[in-house]
């Protein structure tokens, strides 16, 4: 597998065959895996839960929804304060879900994309050795006060959610040859929370409330399935979602999440902003990857890469490069020069 290169999950492509053309035929070489794109409702990353998993569903009362327009229902929210939000029915213990293996979708779409990844690598255009990737986002980045107001129902939904994504997993597994196979986690609410930032309750600032989750998804994958991980600023709302002011507290839960991880972990992708300053990346020496891959997403602002690979290279010498998250959000034609960035990326790193 290529290590120079990491793209964490996203592209606001057409169809799973476009987005494993353009960019996996382009920058496959680099890749140790290859995404599906999240094409189609996926593109929303967690927002489409709300309508396609929560409302309706028989032990949540829908509070809030996206408002509509001119008097048609809106199913994504335009913002934080137009999003969905829910309540746990009262005499409800634990909200569970039905149809383990197929509720989320993620299973499904996996099995789906990857019979496109397969066709694509065996007509030559994805390299021999690049893994197909499946990104999922872990239960908190669902299951957070954004989306459940009322702290108390958090404790309430997180098990259930938690089991929901482990059928997913089991099927992925049982349906896609190991060698093959890439799963990531997309770790953002349990980032902004340890940062403080976003509206949270005393526990979510706490690395203990999230790394325990982590750890008990990330070890039920057979050892032959890379695993990867994607720490994220946040986009929704715009880039970034908060920024921190050092690198200290996503260390600091990557640290946690890694010791609580009892199986090999593949690679790491930890967001970084429009810093040049020392400050910025020196809590990088106490990062603790056993082992993993590390991807810094630099790749934007292209002015000033070069610069700021310099300044994380003190404390990381060795580490490949990512975009700070996915390009869901962005507008499909941005994505030529997202993918140019990528390849000159690769050349300011003096790995290509």
């Amino acid at each position: 597998m290529g290590n120079d290169l990491l793209l964490v999950g996203s592209v606001p492509l057409d169809s799973v065959e476009e987005v494993m053309r353009t960019f996996g035929g382009t920058l496959g070489r680099y890749l140790p895996a290859v995404p599906d794109g999240e094409v189609g409702e996926r593109r929303s990353w967690v927002n489409r839960l709300g309508y396609q998993i929560f409302n309706g569903h028989l032990d949540l009362d829908t509070i809030r929804r996206p408002k509509p327009i001119d008097g048609v229902e809106q199913l994504l929210p335009r913002g934080r304060d137009d999003s969905w939000q829910f309540k746990v029915k009262p005499g409800i213990a634990r909200v569970r879900f039905g149809n383990p293996g197929s509720r989320l979708g993620y299973a499904r779409d996996a099995i789906n994309s990857y019979f496109v990844f397969r066709t694509l690598r065996e007509k030559g255009i994805l390299p021999d050795g690049v893994r197909f990737q499946i990104s999922i986002p872990m239960v908190h980045s669902v299951v957070r006060p954004l989306y459940f107001p009322d702290p108390a129902d958090l404790p309430r939904v997180r098990p259930g959610f938690e089991a929901a994504l482990a059928a997913e997993v089991a099927v992925i597994v049982d349906k896609i040859p190991h060698r093959d196979l890439a799963i990531q986690w997309d770790c953002a609410w349990e980032l902004q929370a340890v940062c403080g930032a976003g509206k949270s309750v005393p526990s979510e600032l706490e690395v203990a409330t999230h790394a325990p989750p982590i750890a008990r998804l990330s070890n039920i994958i057979p050892d032959d399935v890379a695993l990867g991980f994607h720490y994220c600023f946040g986009t929704f709302g715009g880039w970034p979602a908060f920024a921190p002011d050092d690198l200290g507290k996503p260390v600091e839960l990557i640290n946690a999440a890694n010791a609580a991880i009892s199986r090999r972990i593949d690679w790491i992708h930890i967001p970084t902003l429009d810093r040049t300053d020392d400050a910025f990346y020196a809590p990088l020496a106490a990062l603790n990857p056993k082992g993993a891959r590390v991807y810094l997403g630099a790749i934007h602002t292209m002015a000033t890469l070069r610069e700021r690979i310099a300044a994380a290279r003190k404390f990381l010498p060795d580490f490949g490069l990512a975009a700070y998250c996915g390009f869901g959000r962005t507008p499909p034609e941005q994505m030529p020069r997202i993918l140019q960035d990528h390849l000159d990326a690769v050349k300011i790193a003096g790995v290509g």
